[in-house]
């Protein structure tokens, strides 16, 4: 006899653990499978730990630069296997966190490998043992996966993915990147901070490609200053595990070919949807080039099976997964949410400095149609920064011209990450330039620069 609910969510990282929480708030009876760790991909090996070896590294970065601050540090050093053992504390603390929410909102966990089996049914196998579950809906949340290269399989000693490059067996000499999206600019920012020679190579021609041009150009004279070796419009052909190194066959952009030495090599060219093996195919279910086809309450083409998070396709993000869980929740549950309005989730890279935005680029606006009002305000105009000594980035705000619709902010600068929550809910409650310039921003604070890119938009800068 199968175990009974209301709902099975297949996963539990930021989306499935979020709905599972959301569902027992609504009064369904829910099961949570998972095959290895509560808290999914980001609790334990992505978002959470990647911050807190960034924010060691920015510790380590200030500690350098001590003397512009009037202190004195002798000989800053590092010890390699403390930092890691701090990032997996914190990844422990926050997944017996998410252990505890499933007690406390009446959970039911099945750890193993998850399997829709039917219409209603799932099964779940574990020491070759398996467990039989029914509900009437089930979500699947299953995330998504490290993408390799053909040439280049991570295999955790010198070509790594994202997962080893959080756990390093040695400290990386002389470190490949390959791919300045946001996990790979992240993990080149950390590396370089630590001491490691690091180049980065990018097909396309600029860095973090989904930003705003303006913080793509900025990003790479910033990084170059620090050190990095950025090098956009190129590729690697060719991966060769030396014994004592790697081996790189890199074409470049004048498309001359040369090999070159590495001591590591870190792929961060995309992600794969985990859709194998979870009985997709037998029930029908849609799916594009591996993502699974959702409508705007995440349903898909099957009654009674939802899908949310990485596995559906991008942006791959946790709080786009956790806002989708509860979407598919509460449609699930009859409340008739609000669509997801993919234009009003903020992307953030974690890198020194820091890369924020939402909605529309510029020139994104302007392929839209839109006729655009621009306006931009440096950090070297604002008290706050200077005295944090970090005056280096700027806050970009682009309107439609004729209505005053905030269409999108582009931000690179210290604390960016924190500040683009407020252009976000600007967004979300449909605001205009009158409402952004109204506003009082409190003084001394980085947020002042954003109310003075707002007024630059309309030739009213005060500070600069």
């Amino acid at each position: 006899m199968a175990d009974q609910f209301d709902l099975i969510v297949l996963g539990s990282g930021p989306g499935g653990y979020v709905a599972a929480i959301r569902a027992s708030q609504l009064g369904l009876k829910t099961a949570i499978v998972e095959r290895e760790n509560l808290g999914g991909i980001c609790l334990n090996w992505g978002c959470i730990p990647t911050k807190a070896l960034l924010r060691t590294s920015e510790i380590y970065h200030y500690m350098k630069q001590a003397d512009k601050y009037g202190l004195s540090v002798e000989k800053p050093a590092f010890d390699l296997e403390k930092v890691i053992a701090r990032s997996r504390g914190v990844a422990k603390q926050l997944n017996q966190g998410v252990t505890g929410l499933m007690k406390k909102n009446k959970v039911t966990v099945y750890f193993g490998d998850g399997k829709i089996t039917g219409k209603g049914a799932l099964s779940v196998a574990k020491d070759g043992k398996t467990t039989e579950l029914a509900a009437k809906n089930i979500i699947i949340a299953t995330g998504a996966r490290a993408r390799d290269l053909p040439f280049a399989k991570a295999d955790g000693k010198r070509i790594w993915t994202y997962r080893t490059a959080m756990t390093p067996p040695e400290m990386p000499t002389n470190l490949l990147v390959i791919g300045s999206g946001a996990i790979g600019i992240e993990f080149a920012s950390f590396y370089n901070d630590m001491g490691a020679k690091v180049t980065v190579v990018e097909m396309l021609d600029r860095i973090l490609p989904v930003e705003d041009v303006e913080v793509s150009d900025f990003m790479l004279k910033a990084l170059t200053k620090q050190g990095m070796d950025i090098r956009p419009s190129t590729g690697v052909q060719k991966i060769t595990d030396t014994g004592k190194g790697i081996s790189a066959e890199i074409k470049g952009a004048d498309g001359k070919v040369a090999t070159e030495e590495f001591s590591h090599v870190i792929v961060a060219v995309g992600i794969v949807p985990n859709t194998e093996d979870i009985g997709l195919e037998a029930l029908g279910v849609k799916t594009e080039r591996g993502h699974i086809v959702t409508d705007p309450t995440c349903k898909t083409n099957v009654e009674g099976i939802y899908a949310i998070g990485d596995v559906t396709g991008a942006p791959w993000l946790a709080h786009k997964a956790s806002h989708e869980g509860i979407i598919a929740v509460e449609a699930i549950a009859g409340q008739h949410p609000h669509a997801m309005n993919k234009l009003n989730i903020p992307g953030c890279t974690y890198c020194h400095p820091q890369v924020a935005s939402v909605g529309l680029t510029e020139a994104k606006a302007k392929e839209a149609g839109h006729s655009v009002k621009v306006g931009k305000f440096p950090f070297i105009g604002n008290g706050k920064a200077i005295a944090l000594g970090e005056a280096e980035g700027f806050i970009k705000t682009v309107f439609d011209e004729k209505t005053g619709e905030l269409l999108g902010a582009h931000m690179v600068g210290a604390e960016v990450t924190e500040l683009i929550q407020g252009y976000t809910i600007g967004k979300t409650l449909e605001t205009t330039e009158a409402e952004l310039i109204e506003t009082v921003f409190p003084h001394p604070t980085l947020s002042e620069m954003m109310h003075e890119s707002v007024l630059s938009a309309y030739g009213r800068t005060i500070h600069f």
